[in-house]
């Protein structure tokens, strides 16, 4: 008997918010350029201590690395929830990637959104998503040969 579909990402079919993709293996490449930018730019940020758009940055090349590795798999995502949702999914409950740094991308998304929406950041949670960033980046590259 096969491994029991998750749920959440079932939902996400159903709901068309996680869809088949053709085009998605020949954008993995530019997802990673995009995280290595954005990343780049998040550690430009924290070094001039500008934690609000340190935090963003890192955020997004979190979101790239995770975009990436999804499209690898032939899927994009409509929301940034169902992003985190395809990625445990497809790559945690696969044990392909550790469940903590889904934890850390939610972690991260929650952070952003304080940073953008309700102007609340600090020092700590800049550096917190800056370091997930590099190690989701590094496991994107790694399990995607790159």
């Amino acid at each position: 008997m096969g491994k029991r579909v998750n749920p959440d990402f079932q939902k996400g079919l159903e709901k068309k918010r996680i869809v088949p993709f053709a085009q998605a293996i020949m954008l993995v490449a530019d997802e990673l350029r995009a995280a290595k930018d954005d990343l780049t730019e998040a550690q430009d940020r924290l070094s001039n201590q500008k934690f609000k758009y340190t935090t963003i940055a890192a955020y997004y090349s979190m979101f790239h690395s995770a975009r990436a590795l999804i499209y690898s798999k032939g899927y994009r995502e409509k929301s940034h929830y169902y992003l985190l949702v395809a990625l445990r999914a497809l790559f945690v409950d696969t044990d392909l990637l550790p469940e903590q740094l889904v934890v850390e991308f939610h972690d991260a998304m929650v952070l952003r959104e304080d940073a953008d929406y309700h102007a609340q950041f600090s020092k700590d949670g800049a550096k917190s998503v800056v370091f997930a960033a590099i190690e989701m980046l590094s496991k994107a590259k790694k399990l995607l040969n790159k």
